[in-house]
């Protein structure tokens, strides 16, 4: 607990050390000041302590506290024949002190004792324990006076402690010590008389004292005043009870319950407060925040109780704008009543959005912000809300109820409303439930909006995530692809794993798996600047160890606070091969179609991409069509505290598993792994199916650089389709596979052009040649005679383009196969 400055404290002094009530005729009375925390060590010991107990500050702090006060005196059995008029005979501040000491007593606690003290003769002390709640580590705070102190001027300290406290007075004689000693748990101690004026203010407005150390910090204490104190104002309500009864008049003490009802009824009420702020807010969830914040006020405060939100705090969306109208759409988002089950569920079901009009007091609530109070619900008024609900009459539900109407706000922006209805044999909301309502209100609408923001942070969060993971088309050349991202469960929704799937010539098809390593938006940011240099590399064909060498060092361009792993797999399905390097990612896994057996396929591992200066390498892997290759980031199959080689295997066994289909086997190995427990990073999934193209799908054709070539490429196709059984496409294909094959007769340096068809799901057309400069399209006149090449293929294919290779380039078209 800090021990700040408090305004009215003399220069120089802290509000820890030595309080005082301060007098004109003796001068100060100093109180010893003693904090003890949660392990039962002194932590702050003040110079009135010091001089009370003759034990320095150096001596005490972490010291076990029930060694330093001397606790183990107890009261004599006649207290009235005491030579010390009350006092113990031995030295000890008493059991209470200790059970405070040690956390068994959760109320304040006060007693008096006679102590030896060295250097000095034996000493009347009065001690005051007050437990503290809330945050920080101290747990008891601990009063103790010299109380002779007291004998000099008790009139004047009389005066001096009715500045501290009004209303307080002391007996004009010693035992009036006594009475203090009883009564000082209920007024606090403070350093400056203005200061505990406006405290004492403050403690009979709330029914609860403070004590405050700094200017910034107020520590609340709620005392349990104990069973004595209740066990009392119970004796005091049964004889009046009883005097009632026997005609005689209400006992003075019985008169005074009045107050002492007043206080509990205020108490009470924070109490319960108290108890729902403990019992809201447990989740972010903006769903069962608003259960919580209904379940907590039913029936304890409430018999009925009905929330409703505006569209855009349901919908997730910002912050609503402007003040609610007639026209504003609240959501019944739940409903929470100790009625028979169904009562209200056909009248007032939840889900349902609707408006109120003006003249209701929703309305009311809803353009005010303020609580709404209707004692009872009248025939008329219930006729009036009922009006709204068309053909369901909801009167019998409402009429004759007390109803409270809270509005949740945040910001000083209606977010919603809550409507609190009470049975009629219960007593009806009165000014001290509307205050109570709207405190409660109050923090629940702290708690939904913070669900709100967070809901709200995250639909934007994974919009993002998903606006930069890839739609990759359930089938490409050669194989079938399914893929999963998981986000974190801990870290958020926006992580630097990502996978991608991109097409390249020869109807081959590369395959992408990464991870940057740390979560937020600057790694998501990372990650989609290396997806996007990924996909651009590979659309030039580079080789997998050379992409992952460029990919090396572009992120050593991008800045030395990144690390990635990668796995890049290029798949030729004509050739039935894998080609693949890794750098610094977990090794993929081959699932054999002839037997099942599921393979982790063993690679240089190589370094993560960022490092700089190491070299990768690449493998050839041979498979066959029905093969599966599974993918995945290291967020998959490790565990805080496992081996990650247990993840592996695990993968590997949940691999084979047979499924009906790639989304099956995808939701198999999810579920499979991701219900080990202890996942907290994002998880990237891709699956394929490595169909393969069957060698008589695929058609060949070298062509010399002779213009008459066109005429050939023509030809060839046109016999080819009308083999293949799709003479519908011959006249098209002949025709688009002439102007590519003209093009490249015309910027081709080498001796030959290669012309290949292969039919998959489409059917594709490639050509290609040794000049590596793309061709573009152009704006063809009248009189051009070049120009129009290109144009003919983009409107008559489904899709084409073109890519550097190694040698040169790769023009492609594909068009769509007709149905059968």
């Amino acid at each position: 607990m800090d021990r700040g400055t408090e305004r009215g404290t003399p220069p120089g002094r802290g509000a820890g050390d030595d309080v005082v009530a301060e007098h004109t005729a003796t001068g100060r009375i100093p109180l010893a000041v003693i904090l003890v925390d949660r392990d039962g060590l002194v932590s702050h010991w003040s110079r009135g302590a010091r001089r009370l107990f003759g034990v320095t500050k150096e001596e005490a702090i972490g010291q076990t506290a029930i060694d330093l006060l001397p606790v183990s005196g107890a009261l004599p059995e006649d207290e009235e024949t005491s030579p010390y008029g009350g006092f113990t005979a031995y030295d000890g501040l008493g059991p209470d002190l200790e059970s405070s000491l040690d956390g068994r007593l959760s109320y304040p606690a006060a007693g008096r004792a006679r102590l030896t003290v060295p250097e000095r003769d034996r000493i009347d002390v009065l001690w005051w324990a007050y437990p503290l709640v809330g945050p920080g580590q101290e747990r008891l705070l601990v009063l103790a006076a010299d109380a002779g102190g007291l004998r000099q001027d008790l009139p004047e300290v009389e005066r001096a402690f009715e500045r501290i406290a009004p209303g307080f007075a002391l007996h004009t004689n010693f035992p009036g010590a006594d009475e203090l000693a009883r009564r000082l748990p209920e007024i606090l101690p403070s350093m400056s008389v203005d200061e505990s004026a406006r405290i004492v203010a403050q403690v009979l407005e709330l029914g609860y004292p403070v004590l405050e150390f700094s200017q910034n910090e107020r520590v609340p204490v709620t005392p349990d005043w104990g069973v004595a104190r209740r066990a009392e104002r119970k004796a005091r309500r049964e004889r009046a009870a009883l005097a009632v009864a026997d005609g005689l008049p209400v006992p003075q003490e019985a008169a005074d319950e009045g107050e002492d009802l007043e206080y509990v009824a205020v108490r009470e009420r924070l109490e319960f407060l108290n108890e729902v702020s403990g019992r809201i807010g447990t989740s972010l969830d903006l769903a069962k925040t608003i259960v919580e914040v209904s379940k907590a006020v039913v029936p304890k405060f409430t018999d009925v109780a009905g929330t409703y939100l505006r569209e855009q705090v349901v919908a997730g969306e910002g912050f609503p704008d402007g003040v609610p109208d007639t026209t504003t759409m609240w959501h019944r988002v739940a409903l929470e009543h100790t009625d028979e089950p169904g009562r209200w569920d056909d009248v007032v079901p939840v889900g349902e959005a609707m408006p109120f009009p003006a003249h209701t007091p929703f309305f009311q609530c809803m353009t005010t912000g303020d609580p709404v109070l209707v004692p009872r619900i009248s025939e008329q008024m219930g006729h009036m809300i009922a009006s709204q609900f068309e053909k369901r009459d909801i009167r019998p539900l409402i009429t004759g109820r007390s109803m409270l109407v809270v509005p949740l706000k945040a910001r000083n922006v209606v977010l919603g409303f809550m409507i609190l209805l009470r049975h009629p044999e219960r007593v009806e909301f009165n000014d001290m439930d509307r205050a109570t309502g709207a405190e409660l209100a109050a923090r629940a609408g702290l708690v939904l909006d913070n669900a709100r923001m967070y809901t709200y942070q995250e639909s934007v969060a994974e919009t993002l995530q998903d606006s930069m993971l890839p739609h990759i088309p359930p089938r490409m050349a050669g194989c079938d692809i399914a893929t999963r991202y998981l986000p974190g469960t801990l870290l958020g929704r926006v992580g630097g794993d990502w996978f991608d799937a991109v097409k390249l010539p020869g109807a081959r098809t590369a395959l992408v798996v990464g991870d940057v390593m740390g979560h937020g938006l600057n790694s998501a940011a990372m990650m989609g600047q290396l997806r996007t240099a990924v996909q651009t590399m590979a659309a030039m064909d580079l080789p997998p160890a050379q992409l992952l060498r460029n990919l090396d060092d572009l992120a050593q361009r991008l800045g030395d606070s990144y690390l990635a792993t990668c796995l890049y797999v290029v798949y030729d399905p004509i050739a039935s091969e894998l080609h693949i390097a890794n750098a610094g990612h977990i090794p993929p896994v081959v699932v054999r179609a002839g037997d099942g057996r599921s393979e982790l396929l063993d690679l240089p591992t190589g370094a993560p991409i960022g490092v700089g200066g190491v070299p990768f390498e690449a493998v050839r892997v041979r498979v066959l069509p029905g093969d599966r290759l599974v993918m995945c980031t290291d967020g998959l199959v490790e565990v805080r505290g496992e081996d990650i080689g247990v993840g592996l295997a695990t993968l590997s066994e949940s691999a084979a598993h047979p499924a009906a289909s790639m989304d099956d086997a995808c939701d198999t190995i999810i579920r499979t792994l991701n219900t080990r427990g202890g996942r907290k990073d994002d998880v990237a999934l891709l699956m394929a199916r490595l169909n393969g193209i069957e060698p008589d799908d695929v058609a060949e054709w070298r062509l010399s650089l002779d213009p008459v070539e066109a005429g050939r490429a023509r030809a060839v196709v046109r016999e080819q389709l009308h083999e293949w059984g799709l003479a519908k496409l011959a006249d098209n294909a002949a025709l688009l596979a002439g102007e590519l094959v003209t093009n490249a007769v015309r910027h081709s340096h080498g001796r030959r052009i290669e012309l290949r068809l292969v039919r998959g799901d489409t059917l594709l057309c490639e050509v290609d040649d040794d000049d590596p400069t793309l061709p573009s399209l152009l704006g063809a006149g009248p009189d051009d005679e070049f120009g129009r090449g290109l144009h003919l293929v983009g409107v008559l294919a489904r899709e084409w383009g073109a890519s550097r290779t190694t040698t040169g380039k790769t023009v492609w078209f594909e068009l769509t196969l007709p149905r059968r």
